[in-house]
């Protein structure tokens, strides 16, 4: 990537997908060239959580709301260090921001981050292409960046997929870290960071658990070194696929049989751990609207997604695992995707999308509840 920020809004600017379809519009924050996979979250809120989402690293993504930059940007809602996608895509962007915790506009942040993007595009047309043509690879250009569009398509064809990434560990803490309970401590969980939110050990430490975050490196012995009650996999980008360390961690934590919680990119880990193959979706899920139905209990949630590959396991029947008996406990309602995992014979289980609501309804904050319970199970 290369980049810089001056005069970015009246620069004209180049999308190119992989396909060779290509949209023209003005730069968006810096001004320079970008590459990574194209994708759209139908999130009409939250864009400053979905930027600073590790779980997007390598990734360009397009919003279909649209109208962005609205309340602008502030310093308490980012979910990690940085923004972390390679590129943005938005149709109006607010000329002015306003909230009263806004301290700068979306179009400065990006520009002083280095984001390239673009705006003034048709983002309606890009997102049909993307569910007709599946999510692909892109590139942005601005200023010196732009080219004739033939050499542009070739850097794009060139350009690494997202499948067969292994990102997690591009992306997670280098040291290990603490999360301090909110009140009484009560339980203490080991959190393997994959590309962690922050709002995740947030979630933990308002139940009373104090949360020891790990590099996507830790090993079982490093996992227990801190004796968990409970062990955490996070979400992260990538392809799972390729992330045979932390399943072999998770394998480690099942035998021992401590209690244990996935999401995301956690889930598709467990799943694998299980024995349960993953695949890369056509375009994802990405999101703050999706419909899953918990089986366990029939109910309908409205969640928070970011994810582009699932597990593939069997939706009408309990597994045989070499953990014991396992099901899949939630599935979308959109596509029968497979939406959690849960072991019968076990304390462990995990979900595809994002309870920690960092953008996004609560519907699923019960699911912390759930780990907690758990924990409580196993220490009686």
């Amino acid at each position: 990537m290369t980049t810089s920020t001056r005069g970015a809004a009246r620069t004209p600017a180049v999308l190119v997908l992989e396909d060779g379809r290509i949209f023209r519009g003005r730069a968006y924050g810096a001004v320079g060239e970008t590459f990574g996979e194209a994708v759209f979250s139908t999130g009409m809120t939250g864009y400053q959580e979905t930027l600073t989402d590790p779980s997007y690293h390598r990734q360009v993504v397009v919003m279909t709301a649209p109208h962005v930059g609205n309340t602008g940007v502030n310093d308490e809602d980012p979910e990690s260090k940085k923004i972390w996608v390679s590129g943005y895509v938005v149709r109006d962007p607010a000329r002015v921001p306003s909230n009263w915790r806004s301290r700068r506009s979306l179009d400065e942040e990006l520009a002083k981050q280095g984001v390239v993007g673009i705006s003034g595009i048709d983002t309606r047309a890009l997102t049909r292409h993307l569910r007709e043509r599946g999510a692909m690879r892109v590139g942005i250009f601005s200023g010196d960046a732009v080219r004739e569009d033939g050499a542009l398509l070739a850097r794009v064809q060139e350009a690494p997929q997202m499948k067969g990434a292994n990102l997690s560990a591009e992306v997670a803490t280098t040291e290990p870290y603490v999360v301090a309970a909110i009140g009484e401590k009560k339980f203490t969980v080991a959190a393997v960071d994959l590309g962690i939110k922050g709002m995740t050990p947030h979630r933990m430490a308002e139940r009373g658990i104090e949360v020891h975050v790990l590099p996507a490196t830790a090993t079982v012995e490093d996992v227990y070194a801190v004796n968990p009650d409970g062990v955490f996999f996070s979400n992260g980008p990538g392809d799972p696929a390729t992330a045979d360390h932390p399943v072999s961690v998770m394998r480690g934590v099942l035998e021992r049989g401590t209690p244990l919680f996935g999401i995301c990119f956690g889930n598709q880990i467990l799943g694998r751990a299980l024995g349960f193959g993953t695949f890369k979706l056509k375009y994802g899920h990405r999101g703050i609207n999706q419909p899953v139905q918990d089986r366990t209990t029939g109910k309908v949630e409205v969640t928070a997604h970011n994810h582009g590959f699932a597990v593939d396991a069997p939706l009408d029947q309990v597994s045989e695992t070499p953990f014991g008996r396992a099901e899949v406990s939630h599935v979308c309602l959109n596509d029968n995707v497979v939406e959690g995992l849960r072991l019968l014979d076990r304390p462990a289980f995990s979900v595809q999308y994002h309870p920690e609501a960092a953008a996004g309804p609560h519907d699923a904050a019960y699911l912390f509840d759930r780990f907690v319970s758990l924990m409580e199970g196993q220490r009686a």
